[in-house]
């Protein structure tokens, strides 16, 4: 018979596991495995790592309009209930607002920040404070608004290589304030942009009980994907002793360094005819096989979508099924005869100082899908439907599809 402490235990397990599905609930992520497209490519990335079930950090990723993302990130005083439930307060009370202006089509950024800390000040205890980062990116108009309450400095790179460094222009959001500032910087230049909370850059590294503060600049500047980033972050840190939350931009010009593109067909046969060009085409670009291998596995499990999921319209519920049936290989050369959409394929070669990017996209003709479907896939891995797209994200240094969801694009790992 199972003894009371085992049944507080398995009680507590439960509390902390709903606990933090409710905190993925709250936040939220408008584009999820999307990139923004237009004169540039903006490819969004996110980590959130909390040290413990309960997070003191939240973030939030809007879709404004066409053009415009809004951004929050928020770090509650202190650790464990107190600043969880400040931080989860504020960001599910913005979403609500954003959801409202969206709606009546009057979103209006200075009243967003104004409602957010009207709201969350009557909840504030006295000596509490909270740092937060409120940012507006406008890719038509190349700006950034940005009202940052003690959140650590933004940090820029322009196309010269240069780090700009945007120190917060508020005080800490805490329970008497009244005004704030708003200030706005023009993005043409800029390349990529990191937002973070001070988790990152407080934690002790492995050099001589430095701080990561020391090393940010220079590992930012030279990672050109979240991936690579993050894997110099945790290289130097000698263990995570808070939460960290980051958000990591890339903008292209869509993008440059074409080394190739080419076009096939919809046939098993061009499957594997893309697949085996694919890897010769890496092998001029890439010295590394692990990469490579890599690369061509992320490759042949989005290329196959294109053609099954894309071009022939065949969904994830009727693959699964018609696997079950030992039925799907002959379906799709059924469905491919009368079909004439293309699938086109281009890679792109991107330096970024001393790192080697390959950048391959795919494009089929279908009618494309709502990358959001993809959250409760990744969260659940065992799942049948769309473990290709997982794999894939696996494989590779991260993957990003379009508004539409018929053009993806993957970063070699």
């Amino acid at each position: 018979m199972e003894s009371n402490q085992a049944k507080k235990e398995k009680y507590s397990i439960y509390q902390e596991e709903t606990a933090f599905k409710k905190e993925l609930n709250i936040l939220r992520d408008d584009y999820y495995y999307q990139m923004i497209n237009g004169k540039y490519t903006i490819l969004i990335n996110f980590l959130y790592k909390p040290l413990d079930i309960l997070s003191g950090d939240a973030y939030s990723a809007r879709k404004i309009s066409e053009h415009k993302t809004f951004y929050f990130l928020v770090d509650g005083m202190g650790k464990g209930i107190s600043a969880s439930l400040t931080s989860m307060l504020i960001t599910a009370y913005i979403n609500h607002v954003v959801d409202s202006m969206l709606k009546d089509k009057q979103f209006n950024f200075y009243d967003l920040i104004k409602s957010a800390i009207e709201y969350i000040q009557p909840i504030l205890l006295e000596e509490e404070a909270v740092a937060t980062d409120f940012i507006l990116l406008d890719a038509k108009n190349n700006t950034m608004e940005y009202a940052t309450f003690a959140m650590p400095a933004i940090l820029l790179e322009n196309s010269q290589h240069e780090i700009i460094k945007l120190k917060s222009n508020n005080p800490p959001l805490n329970k008497y304030q009244i005004n704030f500032k708003i200030d706005t910087v023009d993005i043409e230049n800029i390349v990529k942009f990191l937002f973070y909370t001070d988790g990152l850059v407080e934690s002790e590294t492995k050099d001589d009980n430095k701080t990561y503060n020391s090393f940010v600049e220079n590992d930012f500047l030279n990672s050109f994907s979240k991936n690579s980033f993050v894997e110099k972050v945790f290289d130097k840190i000698k263990a995570q002793d808070d939460d960290i939350t980051l958000i990591f931009l890339n903008k292209s010009t869509c993008f440059e360094g074409l080394v190739t593109r080419k076009f096939f067909g919809s046939s098993l046969e061009n499957v594997d005819e893309a697949g085996e060009w694919f890897e010769q085409e890496l092998n001029t670009l890439l010295s590394n096989k692990e990469s490579i291998n890599n690369a061509v596995v992320a490759f042949n499990e989005l290329f196959m979508n294109a053609y099954a999921h894309g071009n022939l319209g065949i969904s994830s519920s009727i693959k699964h099924k018609l696997i079950e049936e030992d039925n799907f290989y002959e379906t799709l050369q059924k469905k491919e005869k009368g079909c004439d959409k293309k699938i086109k394929v281009t890679i792109h070669k991107i330096m970024n100082n001393s790192e080697i990017n390959i950048i391959t996209k795919i494009t089929d003709e279908g009618e494309g899908f709502d990358t959001r479907i993809l959250s409760e896939i990744f969260r659940n891995r065992q799942r049948f439907n769309g473990r290709g797209v997982y794999i894939a994200r696996q494989s590779s240094a991260g993957i990003y599809y379009n508004s539409k969801g018929n053009t993806v694009l993957f970063i070699a790992n």
